[in-house]
């Protein structure tokens, strides 16, 4: 252990955790670890096969994906596989030299080129431009919105289907906050799916900002430096790009963030940055119902951070969206159970839990990769010295990332046995699956570049093989 003086502030520097079990021992249980996400995804395939092949319960086409298959080439492939090769082989070194605000810049650059040139495979219209504007999409119903108050107090009349004008199915099943933000949109004058596309593509690539700003603030520089090239390359941004899941991703990573810098007092006004956290993370809360869970990683947050004091004004920060809305005239709680019923009038009613308990994970090593796989294994070996050095005051910084990833998971599971999650979780998690990429963090400088190409390949082959539905 050292110490490192920055300005009139010493710094304890611990050990580099990645260098610890770096021999053949330790990178056997890697690759085993990554062999075991294989194998859950090659069970959960042939398993989802027979089902769906003999009473299409699933209501997938490739479990346990959402998607079809669809071998193809496509405008992005030179692009993808370009930022591909160049973050495998300068990522590591440049995340380590370049100056800590030039390296955010360079996340967000390298991870909104990377969705966008996922998403181009499909070409523009359909991998951009189209994806919000079908039948199941927000873009839908933006001229019933022309009057936002009375959508809004009538919102709840059209969730369960049955009577006449009910809400298409991603409408219905989140609360009003993510149509709006497209009516918005629309009003701004960015009109269409493109910019709605575009919107959800460049905020999405900010999560990878929010979690390296939370890992620095938590954690220590060096790791979030080691987990930059990972969060860039996250298999997710398949998803990220044709979805609005990658904004509500970004969102509440933002929240996470903010708190995190309030929590360690890094923010120069720490209270206003904790409303400022909790302010988005109401916001989160009427963008889809179950990202309630993110409390779970803001309570990890203030947990690793040893300290209650960020908790008032992010209290007052999250009732305030809840509070503006209740008094627009919509009721969450009204919404939220009507949504349970009409998930199980549609594929979630017929969707076998059974199957889709452990399969749901299956759909989560794809959007993680195996490089989140295998340090969650490193992580999952910590974890006991973790939890030790957090009720002592003496947590490491790997400890804390350790906290952080068990945060994330602990979500997961919630999510996962409350039935509400059956199928398409490779893209409504990617929330918390953004804070499972920093465990990639703890693999060994000898392996990382492989790590970094395997999570490359799980990406490309998804996207060139399959169509993924959204």
């Amino acid at each position: 252990m050292t110490t490192e003086q920055r300005g009139s502030r010493a710094r304890t520097i611990e050990p580099d955790p990645s260098r610890r079990a770096t021999g053949p021992a330790g990178r056997r249980k890697d690759l085993t670890a990554a062999g075991a996400g294989v194998l859950l995804v090659a069970v959960a395939m042939a398993v989802g096969w027979v089902i769906q092949e003999g009473d299409g319960s699933l209501q997938v086409h490739w479990p346990p994906l959402l998607a079809s298959w669809d071998p193809h080439l496509g405008p992005g492939t030179p692009a993808a596989v370009a930022v591909a090769v160049a973050v495998v082989v300068h990522g590591p070194r440049a995340a380590a030299a370049l100056p800590w605000r030039k390296l955010l810049l360079t996340c967000w650059a390298g991870s909104v080129a990377w969705i966008l040139s996922l998403a181009l495979i499909e070409g523009w219209y359909r991998g951009v431009a189209r994806r919000l504007t079908t039948k199941h999409e927000y873009l839908r119903v933006i001229d019933r919105f022309d009057d936002i108050g009375a959508a809004l107090r009538g919102f709840t009349d059209h969730i369960v289907i049955g009577p006449p004008g009910n809400w298409p199915a991603h409408v219905a099943g989140h609360p009003p906050g993510a149509t709006l933000t497209f009516v918005g949109l629309d009003r701004a004058g960015l009109q269409g799916g493109g910019w709605a596309g575009m919107w959800c593509i460049v905020l999405g690539g900010s999560a990878a900002v929010a979690a390296l700003v939370a890992l620095r603030a938590l954690t220590d520089e060096h790791l979030a430096r080691r987990a930059a090239p990972f969060l860039v390359l996250a298999p997710f941004a398949v998803w990220t790009g044709t979805s609005a899941d990658g904004y509500f991703a970004a969102v509440a990573a933002w929240s996470v963030a903010l708190l995190a810098l309030a929590a360690t007092r890094t923010a120069r006004r720490p209270a206003a940055t904790a409303l400022g956290a909790g302010l988005l993370f109401g916001l989160t809360c009427y963008l889809s119902y179950g990202l309630t869970l993110v409390a779970v990683m803001l309570a990890a947050v203030l947990v690793a951070a040893r300290t209650a004091r960020p908790l008032g004004p992010l209290v007052i920060g999250a009732l305030a969206v809840p509070v503006a809305f209740t008094l627009a005239g919509f009721n969450w709680w009204e919404a939220y159970h009507l949504l349970v019923e009409r998930y199980h009038q549609g594929a979630g009613g017929t969707r076998p839990y059974s199957y889709w308990v452990w399969a749901n994970f299956a759909c989560t090593t794809l959007a993680a990769g195996l490089a989140a796989v295998a340090g969650l294994r490193r992580t999952a070996a910590s974890a006991p010295a973790a939890l030790r050095g957090l009720r002592s005051g003496t947590a490491t910084p790997a400890h804390r990332l350790a906290l952080l990833t068990l945060a994330a998971l602990l979500a997961l599971a919630v999510a996962d046995l409350s039935g509400m999650s059956k199928a398409e979780t490779e893209r409504i998690w990617q929330p918390f699956v953004v804070w499972l990429m920093p465990a990639a963090a703890l693999l060994p400088d000898v392996d990382r570049r492989g790590w970094l190409a395997a999570q490359a390949v799980v990406a490309l082959l998804v996207n060139h093989l399959l169509w993924t539905g959204w």
